[in-house]
């Protein structure tokens, strides 16, 4: 078993919890309402923004060719699919990319973007990892379960949305994410492992309150 899959079991209550929520579901289902929705991309929006601003960090801390050009393909992925199909969303609804980009951060999203690009800036490259996997894994794996279980027919206003994340493109992505994480744990000394498996909690657990944050329509 690869260190990725022991964060996914250090984790295993947070994760296996999110195909239960509520927001989740109600994706699955199409019936999610419009307002929650609209809330959470845009919020994700500017999420997205901080996330490939921590991948640059990770770059700059690359040790290889392979691993920044690994990083460059995560901020494409990032700054080019997730946000174009974020615009594509919004514009949908009404929402103009400079409404978006002027957007202010809910608390929670302050909270998550913070500790990742603290994260990014401050820590070691493999407990970057830890930090960022969850969020890549973590949407694949809700996607993908979706597909399998959920309503992706023409009816479900948000079967695009789980068209994205469990495409074979976010596949690819997810897979080079936990592959990379697993050759920097097998580096790692015992201090940085623990320090991986703690950021990797810790964002996971931020991924519980950004869903959290949509279905209660937090404020200030």
């Amino acid at each position: 078993m690869g260190f990725s899959q022991t964060l996914r079991s250090e984790a295993a209550d947070i994760w296996d919890a999110w195909h239960h929520h509520p927001f989740i579901v109600g994706i699955g289902r199409g019936d999610l309402e419009r307002e929650k929705f609209i809330y959470w991309i845009k919020q994700d929006y500017v999420y997205l923004i901080d996330y490939a601003r921590a991948f640059a960090y990770a770059s700059a801390k690359a040790r290889n060719l392979e691993h920044m050009q690994f990083f460059a393909k995560l901020m494409d992925g990032t700054l080019n699919t997730e946000m174009k199909l974020h615009r594509s969303y919004c514009a949908e609804f009404g929402i103009n990319t400079r409404e978006l980009e002027e957007l202010d951060k809910s608390p929670t999203c302050q909270a998550y973007t913070d500790f990742l690009v603290r994260t990014a800036a401050t820590e070691t490259l493999g407990v970057t990892m830890g930090a960022l996997l969850p969020c890549f894994w973590g949407f694949f794996e809700i996607g993908n379960r979706l597909k399998e279980t959920g309503d992706t027919s023409q009816n479900n206003p948000y079967h695009h949305w789980i068209e994205m994340y469990s495409s074979d493109d976010f596949k690819a992505l997810t897979q080079w994410s936990k592959t990379l994480t697993d050759e920097l744990g097998e580096q790692a000394n015992n201090e940085e492992i623990e320090a991986m498996k703690k950021a990797f909690i810790v964002s996971s657990r931020h991924e519980t309150k950004f869903w959290d944050m949509a279905e209660e329509l937090e404020t200030w």
